[in-house]
């Protein structure tokens, strides 16, 4: 796994002197952030063998498994992680193991997103203690708002984090998709960067385009498919749920659109959509794609594949189809 300088995400006077509340102290610590959040971030799956019981083994072998490939961060607690379907007390569990799991190998953001800002901030409190790097914010979920209504809620929000944030943009699953002017918002109270899952390939474009003479803010697609796009056209990385499962092949499809190698490109882009193709294509509703991830971690002996209420594990039907495409993509890829 490449080694990665702390000292430059983490330089000395930010801890060695207080810095001013509120916005301005978002704003000291991103300008002290000299090395970019980049590359690829997987949104951690988070291993259970019950609704209230983590699968505390399968957690450790997971993310050794992620870092053995050489990912560059890790996302706890996205959509992937189920975030919004675990109690407040087993997600602080979870990120406090996973962060000592980690040990400062690699940066750790978590997400804190709620329909409750008191929520949110409790959240970002102990997941500092724990040892989180950053949060991760995307729009309050149950209410319909607006995109001058996010910006209040952010300025609300903001000044009292404990932790610099980034922003996540969901709107299939929040109701909200941020405009840019929202983004901007955000960049200019401190973000450093923004997660687009929106799918929306000219939006992402215009986000690097908006943001291009904005080195320090970072932005990924969470759409993995994009990922020689968003990189070639100036973007810095992807959280891509894939690389719970094949960390390598996505690193090596990242470090390829950053040396513009076509020809490995192609070559990894077909392996990353027969996994769309099999292992994200074998339920029929939009859960799928968490529910395969998982099926598929199981088949391959890294954790439970125990999904939180209201989902249910693929039953021994789709188990076995799931294993039949992990054997054929063991025969393609070297990576696992």
């Amino acid at each position: 796994m490449r080694s990665i300088d702390f000292s430059l995400l983490y330089p000395l006077n930010r801890f060695s002197k207080p810095v001013e509340n509120g916005i301005n102290r978002h704003l000291s610590i991103k300008n002290s952030m000299r090395a970019l959040f980049h590359g690829i971030i997987p949104p951690v799956v988070t291993p259970l063998l019950s609704n209230d019981a983590l699968d505390e083994a399968g957690l450790s072998r997971l993310i050794e498994h992620m870092l053995a490939g050489g990912v560059h961060g890790l996302f706890l607690l996205g959509t992937t992680g189920e975030a919004t379907s675990l109690s407040y007390k087993l997600r602080e569990k979870f990120v406090k193991l996973a962060c000592n799991q980690i040990g400062k190998r690699v940066p750790v953001i978590v997400g804190i997103t709620d329909t409750c800002i008191e929520d949110s901030l409790n959240m970002a409190s102990c997941y500092k203690e724990a040892g989180a790097d950053a949060v991760v914010i995307a729009p309050p979920y149950y209410i319909p708002i607006s995109q001058s209504e996010m910006m209040q809620y952010l300025e609300g929000l903001v000044p009292q984090l404990p932790l610099p944030f980034f922003l996540y943009n969901m709107p299939g699953y929040t109701k909200l998709h941020m405009s840019v002017e929202t983004v901007n918002f955000a960049r200019e109270l401190g973000a450093l960067g923004i997660k687009d899952s929106s799918g929306d390939l000219m939006y992402l474009y215009t986000l690097i385009d908006k943001f291009k003479d904005t080195p320090e803010f970072s932005i990924f697609t969470g759409t993995e498919i994009f990922i020689p796009e968003t990189i070639m056209h100036g973007g810095h990385g992807a959280v891509a749920g894939g690389a719970n499962m094949f960390p390598r092949l996505f690193v090596d499809y990242y470090e390829a659109a950053v040396r513009k190698d076509f020809e490995q490109i192609s070559l990894l882009r077909q392996m990353v959509m027969q996994i769309y193709n099999t292992v994200y294509n074998v339920g029929k509703h939009t859960s799928k794609y968490t529910l395969g991830t998982k099926c598929a971690l199981s088949v391959m002996e890294i954790c439970n594949d125990y999904a939180a209420l209201p989902l249910r594990k693929f039953d021994d039907e789709k188990r076995a189809r799931m294993q039949q495409y992990i054997q054929e993509l063991k025969e393609k890829l070297v990576y696992i």
